[in-house]
């Protein structure tokens, strides 16, 4: 059976591309998800027309129409979680659990905006002026271009254009090149859900191709980006230059504390969870453990343990615990991280190639033990199931560890010591911290951010994301005449 074929999709029809990708499943290399017909420049150009001449009907309608088309569907997402986990599976490499996991997240988002839409963002305010009413008002910002990243291929674009659409923008989504399917399947979903044609389009394309279009064109009014830290610079550039909105996601490097004062399971568990869970693909990754003198070799010896038992296979067998690397790029930097980590003298654990019954991009966890806060495995972005282990005297000394970072995304710390959790609460640079959690795990009614190069903007998801996705406008009404 020939696999599928996607396209595009502008003012709600499918759009015909020159070139065919294909989409390969990574935990079985023969197993073609479908084939993309990637879309250029001119396929881009027309997806913001159609957003932009979209823009008045679809700002123009009742917040009920809005929070209704969301709630649907929120409903289908869910309703059809299995179906959607399995591809999401099949396509990115997680894990069936993890992958239900995200594909639930995804449709509670929906539903999350779609409530959202109906509750008051006003106000009206007395002016220092007798007999002079003043309101403050939230508006749309107008068309919105969302590009996402391949690691959340559905609940990454669910928590951009659902805020998006529920405050009354029209979209452009452009997913990665490696998740088209996921894209695809949501967009479908929410148009046949009752959005009028050209409010959300799909844009299935290369990045360097489509890329400046979305983010250059003067019709376009935000960019939402989710991505590495080079293709965020490039679109803060273009943006800045036109006054334009931006919303940057580019990444972490994220500690998790462990102390004397940690349970050591729940300390061991959240390294697991946090540090290769989703085969470490995640953004919020616990990928430096920084360990106290006290504890470090028991705790080092824990995980070690632990990570033994660790089953690495097909993502959607019932028995594995991690699934693949995503692709034959990832897994390249990955290993040269960790021959970069074993050069600056470190020892590595794990991180062994693997060969399964069918080809896939197979690595076992690693963890690099012997690293020093500066080491390169500890200063750049892995992006892989790669952890490194940073000794430390103290507390104090282990909180400037964590500090170090300047992809201040999210921070952990495993202790007993009710001071010591405070403290590091108070004094972590991090955008969001996490207390005997995994650093990964974010829920999605909250806003979700990091400081320094992590994030720039206002925050996504929760009630931050009404900052990026509205302008307020401030109106003033006399009487008359006095």
């Amino acid at each position: 059976m020939s696999p599928r074929v996607l396209t595009s999709i502008v003012a709600g029809l499918p759009v015909p591309g020159a070139d065919r990708l294909a989409d390969r499943n990574p935990s079985n290399l023969d197993d073609v998800v479908c084939e993309v017909e990637l879309s250029g420049p001119d396929v881009a150009h027309d997806a913001v027309r159609a957003a932009q001449q979209a823009l008045p009907r679809w700002s123009g309608t009742t917040p009920w129409q809005r929070a209704e088309v969301l709630d649907r569907a929120g409903s289908e997402v869910l309703a059809r979680a299995d179906e959607l986990a399995d591809l999401l599976a099949r396509e990115e490499g997680k894990t069936l659990i993890e992958a239900r996991g995200e594909v639930v997240r995804a449709g509670q988002i929906l539903k999350y905006y779609a409530g959202s839409a109906l509750q008051p963002h006003g106000q009206a305010l007395d002016s220092v002026r007798p007999g002079v009413e003043v309101t403050v008002t939230r508006e749309p910002v107008g068309v919105v271009t969302a590009i996402t990243p391949w690691n959340f291929p559905i609940a990454i674009p669910a928590w951009k254009i659902a805020p998006a659409l529920a405050y009354g923008n029209t979209v452009v989504l452009k997913p990665a090149e490696l998740v088209p399917a996921c894209a695809w399947e949501l967009v479908d979903i929410l148009n046949r859900a009752g959005l009028p044609p050209g409010a959300l389009n799909l844009v299935l394309g290369r990045g360097s191709q489509v890329g400046p279009v979305l983010t250059g064109s003067p019709e376009v009014d935000a960019v939402t980006f989710t991505g590495s830290v080079g293709t965020g610079q490039a679109v803060m550039a273009s943006t800045m230059t036109r006054g334009a909105k931006a919303q940057l996601e580019l990444g972490g490097k994220n500690p998790l504390v462990v102390t004397e004062h940690a349970d050591l399971q729940v300390a061991v568990e959240c390294l697991i969870q946090g540090g290769f869970g989703s085969t470490g693909q995640r953004c919020t990754a616990s990928s430096i453990a920084i360990v106290t003198d006290a504890v470090h070799d028991r705790f080092v010896a824990a995980v070690t343990q632990r990570l033994a038992t660790w089953r690495v296979g097909d993502a959607r067998a019932d028995d594995t615990d991690m699934g693949p690397v995503v692709d034959s790029s990832q897994l390249e930097q990955d290993l040269r991280y960790l021959e970069i980590a074993r050069t600056q003298g470190a020892e590595v654990v794990g991180g062994e190639v693997l060969d399964r019954a069918r080809a896939g991009h197979y690595l076992s966890p690693a963890l690099a033990v012997g690293t020093t806060i500066t080491d390169t495995i500890n200063t750049e972005e892995v992006f892989g199931p790669v952890v490194s282990v940073v000794r430390v005297p103290d507390y104090a000394d282990a909180l400037a560890a964590a500090n170090a970072s300047t992809m201040n995304l999210s921070a952990g710390i495993c202790t007993t010591d009710l001071a010591e959790s405070s403290h590091f609460k108070r004094h972590s640079s991090a955008g969001m911290v996490m207390v005997n959690l995994p650093t990964a795990g974010v829920d999605f009614h909250v806003p979700f951010g990091g400081r320094g190069a992590s994030s720039y903007g206002p925050r996504e998801q929760g009630t931050g994301a009404i900052e990026f996705f509205t302008t307020t406008k401030t109106a003033y009404t006399s009487p008359g005449a006095p």
